[in-house]
């Protein structure tokens, strides 16, 4: 899960076992839940989002062949 600044543009990665330690492994991790305890460590900001994807390192074969088509496409 990411987190982006709307007033700034800057984003970080978060750190779920801390999130989780910090308010519990019941806590809710829905957007509405999370987003209101988070604040911008550039710029103190409160306007932030959030962005869900799967942390690539963590599902097999992610980054095999099948799973880059579009890079391949690309070229890069």
């Amino acid at each position: 899960m990411t987190a982006y600044c709307s007033s700034c543009n800057h984003h970080s990665r978060l750190d779920l076992e801390k999130l989780r330690d910090r308010y519990g492994p019941d806590a809710p991790a829905m957007s509405d839940d999370i987003v209101p305890r988070l604040k911008c460590s550039k710029c103190g900001g409160k306007k932030l989002g959030l962005i869900y994807a799967p942390d690539p390192s963590k599902v097999p074969g992610m980054w095999d062949g099948r799973a880059n088509a579009y890079q391949k496409a690309k070229g890069t």
